[in-house]
């Protein structure tokens, strides 16, 4: 037989006067959370009470009603209502829609009251905004009446702009409510649903890289260009702006990237073509230049523009200040906030003056160039008076005179006689305006990069087949880098020649016999040659085969590197152990070719070049390879110091090298050599020196170095 199911009964409900209610100690509720007291109680005043209260009768000792209900489960309703009655705007004996409980316990009413309570979901939440929304509530009026900041209904609007696909995927608990935020930054709801089937398979689905994905064609609101043009003016021109309302954005994201960059290019060319009314002759516009973009460009040494009289005075009385606050404070181990303001102040100011712009000579400025770009802040950056190398050709006294006049144009109305400056933007040919009737008018870049590219190829095959012509080229190329700075760019040869320096100058290697025959060398053929290089060509053919032979080895002798680096020990570094090894044997190969000696060279063992830098054991193996292993015993009990001085002696004159600097390995010394190293000076060869404490300090040091 089927067991009947037990129907349940609902506690009865009933309009009970406010003043018959008291709130119940039984309320579980005591820290204050959410929603407050005074936000409540204008929501009943809007809407009335959209919950009734849970009541129990309050009942004497014999347990008969009193006429009185406790309220255990809606304190909160309950204050907010009293809250009202405070302030008159609601009855004391107003009814109260209530819900009477019998039996059970209060407090599990009052918890499970609040257990059961479910926040709503933020979708829901946007989805009620949006219908508010779409009945004519502002969003301001929408938060103050669900007592949230406008900033908040925003958001959740901002959450319609996310595919209803995505919607759907949050809604199966299978996106994160952060992730579907991070779609909003876009509108554009078939990329967000690109992005999602992308990053769902990869995993690369944490919000920042949505974000990234969804932004990775737009240009950051931080970025050099937008800080440089505004974002008033972006917008103004017809772009658009990404934002984020879920997380700080630094501005947003714009979008139309070929509009900001047309905005930029306008804007620097404004700034350009007021430059260029300073009389510079080029100006190179673009928003950054690569570092190194002024290498072989002479820079113009400006003059400060000189202070006046009261900006002398004021820069006196700030140093003075500044002194007196120093002065007063040394002693304090924290300046006063008002001083060390005061101090930032004054260093600003005298900064300023420090900065102040500069002036150039007017013939200087008609053959130089100005660099307008945009600095890392957003600001433009004027970086005046560079001159190029084509334009150092000197000028003619007529042309030094046209120059000057045409460089200035104070108290002079701008006319035909002054040349335009000419402008070239991110690395774009020249603004030139075309003049169909001028005959003289230059031939294309292009065009001219089309027949020097024929005549290049020409002039390798015939100068191939001229050694002789070939050989003097190469040593023009070379005596230009030797002797003429700045001048090695003007070959047509790409033969460079690098002249390695000397990181570590070891001792007396200036003062070495090879420095100096380089040095006089070096001299005399700086003597022999024409001051200015435009003769050198003519200069060098005068000269017989012998003299240019010996002039060419002089310049190619500066390219030899024989040193060697401790190279990186995963060869990450400059240069790999590899490399260097290979270096070092071909400079065996060039040292045996060309019969290097180093003793001839001048080099011998002293205390500071060698002896003073290498261990006790170092010292005897090089006295036991030059005069045999009696004259390193004589040696062996002595102090580190005093066993590098005595080598010192002993190896003077006996042409022994370290192995680093042999061309050949020297063969064993013969086993005596007593007559030949003689007796040790007295201070040496006093037994006494020789004790147990010397014996102490060789073990010491040896184990030591």
């Amino acid at each position: 037989m089927t067991k009947a199911v037990q129907k349940i009964s609902l506690s009865p409900s009933r309009d009970i006067p406010f003043n018959k209610l008291v709130l119940s100690q039984s309320n579980v509720g005591r820290v204050k959370a959410g929603v407050s007291i005074d936000q409540l109680a204008e929501s009943i005043a809007h809407r009335t009470l959209l919950q009734s209260l849970s009541v129990r009768a309050v009942v004497d000792a014999e347990g008969n009603e009193t006429g009185m209900f406790e309220v255990p489960a809606g304190g909160r309703r309950y204050r907010a209502l009293e809250l009202l009655v405070k302030q008159k705007r609601m009855a004391k004996t107003q009814p109260v829609p209530c819900v009477v409980r019998e039996g059970g316990i209060a407090e599990d009413d009052s918890l499970a009251e609040n257990d059961e309570r479910v926040g709503l979901s933020p979708l829901d939440q946007f989805r009620a905004f949006q219908t508010l929304r779409e009945r004519g509530m502002s969003e301001e009026e929408i938060a103050a009446r669900h007592f949230v900041t406008a900033a908040v209904v925003k958001q959740r609007l901002r959450l319609a702009s996310v595919s209803p696909k995505l919607h759907e995927v949050y809604a199966d608990d299978s996106m994160s409510l952060e992730q579907l935020m991070a779609f909003s930054v876009t509108g554009d709801q078939a990329r967000q649903e690109q992005i999602w089937a992308s990053v769902s398979r990869s995993g690369y689905d944490e919000p920042y890289q949505i974000r990234r994905m969804l932004t990775e064609n737009t240009v950051r609101a931080s970025d050099r260009r937008a800080q440089f043009v505004g974002l008033n003016a972006y917008e103004q021109a017809g772009g658009s702006i990404l934002r984020d309302l879920f997380e700080h954005d630094d501005g947003g994201w714009l979008q139309d990237v070929a509009l900001l960059d047309r905005i930029v290019t306008e804007k620097l060319k404004t700034e350009a073509e007021t430059i260029a009314a300073e009389g510079w002759k080029w100006l190179s516009v673009a928003v950054d230049f690569p570092y190194g973009h002024a290498n072989g460009l002479r820079e113009l040494e400006g003059k400060p523009v000189d202070l006046t009289a009261d900006e002398q005075a004021t820069i006196d009385a700030l140093n003075a200040e500044q002194a007196k606050l120093e002065f007063d404070y040394q002693q304090a181990d924290e300046l006063p906030d008002e001083v060390d303001q005061r101090l930032s102040e004054i260093e600003a100011a005298l900064l300023a003056f420090e900065e102040r712009p500069v002036t150039y000579d007017p013939a200087e400025i008609a053959r130089a160039g100005v660099f307008v770009s945009i600095d890392s802040e957003g600001r433009l950056s004027v970086d005046r008076g560079y001159v190029r190398p084509e334009d150092e050709a000197p000028a003619t006294d007529s042309d030094i005179g046209q120059d000057v006049e045409t460089s200035s144009t104070e108290g002079q109305e701008v006319g035909a006689s002054v040349p335009r400056a000419v402008i070239s933007v991110a690395g774009q040919p020249p603004e030139v305006e075309e003049d169909e009737e001028d005959a003289a008018k230059p031939l294309p870049d292009r065009l001219i990069i089309d027949l020097t590219a024929h005549r290049t190829l020409a002039l390798r095959d015939a100068l191939a087949d001229n050694p002789a012509i070939t050989f003097q080229g190469v040593l023009h190329n070379f005596v230009l880098t030797t002797f003429y700075r700045f001048a090695s760019s003007k070959s047509c040869l790409e033969i460079g020649l690098h002249t390695p320096t000397f990181a570590a100058q070891p001792t007396g290697l200036k003062e070495s016999v090879s420095a100096k025959a380089i040095e006089a060398r070096h001299e005399g053929w700086k003597a022999r040659l024409p001051k200015n290089e435009a003769e050198l060509w003519e200069a060098l053919t005068a000269l017989d085969g012998n003299a240019q032979a010996s002039l060419f080895a002089h310049c190619a002798s500066f390219a030899v590197n024989a040193l060697y680096e401790p190279a990186n020990r995963y060869n990450q570094g400059r240069v790999s152990a590899h490399g260097v090894r290979a270096r070092l044997d071909q400079a065996d190969i060039l040292a045996r070719a060309v019969g290097l000696d180093m003793v001839q060279a001048g080099w011998k063992p002293t205390v500071d070049n060698y002896l003073g830098r290498v261990t006790k054991p170092r010292i005897l193996e090089a006295v036991r390879e030059a005069k045999g292993e009696s004259s390193a015993h004589l040696l062996d009990h002595l102090k580190k110091s005093d066993m590098a001085k005595e080598a010192e002696r002993l190896l003077d004159g006996s042409g022994w090298l370290p192995e680093q600097l042999r061309l050949v390995d020297i063969a064993p010394a013969p086993a005596e050599h007593d007559g030949e190293a003689g007796p040790l000076p007295e201070f040496l060869s006093d037994e006494e020196e020789a004790d147990v404490a010397d014996d102490d300090d060789w073990q010491q040091l040896d184990a030591a170095e």
